[in-house]
């Protein structure tokens, strides 16, 4: 009997061995392939000098636009031209504005602007455009509008949890922009319902990483002194993004905002913005780590701009 009991325990203490070796190796296969997604997925990024901001504006504002923000933060625009850049019927006149501190496509519509097109927030420059599509299915976004051509390239509209609309674009010929010498955010506003599936989904298809997830920011930096707010803080190889979870009661200008621009001197560049016709819309409010304003340049578009170095007390909120 006391042969048999040993017999037994040996033969659950042989199993329970061979199921931890197992289990062992399942967990570090699992860790294997998520460490070559990330690899794969951060290869489909290019660099945040292609993180291409998308404005929509008249075609009597272009001019007027264009001039303003390249006087705020310096860079030069391409030559306007008029073309399809959908794939549907359609005309715009197009330009593409390098600066120092980010970029932008700027679109002035000849024609009514169809649908869903105008909703995405920016464009990013993928390395293949099957893989990114692929990566972005993966991990929780839906095409919504499929790949299409356009003179110059492929282009694609994703969506992800949330409702962030974002364009994936290819060119034919490899595109070559100098480096920026800071990184914009693109600044997202999402429920706190989403939150976690939008910031899952777009680290795991980016291949970047949370930099920081804060359950009580400031909230005086959407507007909302004396509160605290989840802020998110993602960069990748697509460049910055600040996601900011909220209950959705967003005083104005909040949330129109699309990109937050970095810049040395922010006291500087909104007198540079006011001299080139921008309108200050929310003055500078100081955190820990920066003072942040938001804009308004002719034409509409709404930015947001910070520096590192607070010029005044955290918390405080001086009027211009």
């Amino acid at each position: 009997m006391q042969k048999q009991k040993r017999e037994r325990a040996t033969r659950y203490a042989a199993a329970a061995i061979v199921v931890v070796l197992l289990m062992a190796g399942l967990m570090a296969a699992a860790v294997r392939g998520e460490a070559s997604w990330a690899a794969r997925n951060d290869e489909i990024a290019v660099g945040a000098q292609y993180d291409s901001t998308h404005v929509y504006v008249a075609p009597t504002d272009l001019d007027a636009f264009v001039s303003s923000f390249a006087a705020t933060f310096g860079g030069q625009p391409s030559k306007k031209s008029v073309t399809n850049v959908l794939p549907v019927p359609s005309s715009a006149e197009f330009e593409y504005l390098w600066t120092p501190a980010g970029t932008l496509s700027v679109f002035a519509f000849q024609t009514p602007i169809p649908f869903p097109f105008g909703q995405e927030r920016t464009g990013y420059l993928v390395t293949d455009m099957g893989e990114a599509i692929k990566a972005a299915r993966a991990a929780g976004a839906e095409v919504i509008v499929e790949p299409f051509k356009d003179p110059i390239g492929v282009d694609a509209v994703i969506q992800w949890p949330g409702g962030v609309k974002m364009q994936l674009y290819w060119h034919f010929t490899a595109p070559k922009y100098g480096t920026l010498d800071t990184i914009p955010d693109n600044r997202v506003y999402v429920s706190r319902d989403e939150a976690d599936n939008f910031a899952k989904g777009f680290v795991s298809f980016s291949g970047g990483k949370v930099i920081s997830d804060d359950a009580h920011a400031d909230a005086g930096e959407i507007g909302r002194a004396g509160e605290t707010y989840r802020r998110i803080r993602i960069t990748s190889g697509f460049g910055n993004m600040q996601v900011m979870v909220t209950d959705g009661h967003l005083p104005y200008p909040f949330g129109h905002e699309v990109t937050g621009y970095q810049v040395r001197d922010l006291a500087a560049t909104l007198e540079k913005a006011k001299a080139a016709g921008a309108k200050i819309l929310s003055a500078p409010y100081a955190m820990s780590d920066r003072a942040s304003a938001i804009v308004q340049f002719p034409g509409g578009y709404v930015a947001e701009i910070h520096s590192v170095a607070a010029p005044v007390a955290a918390g405080q909120n001086p009027q211009q």
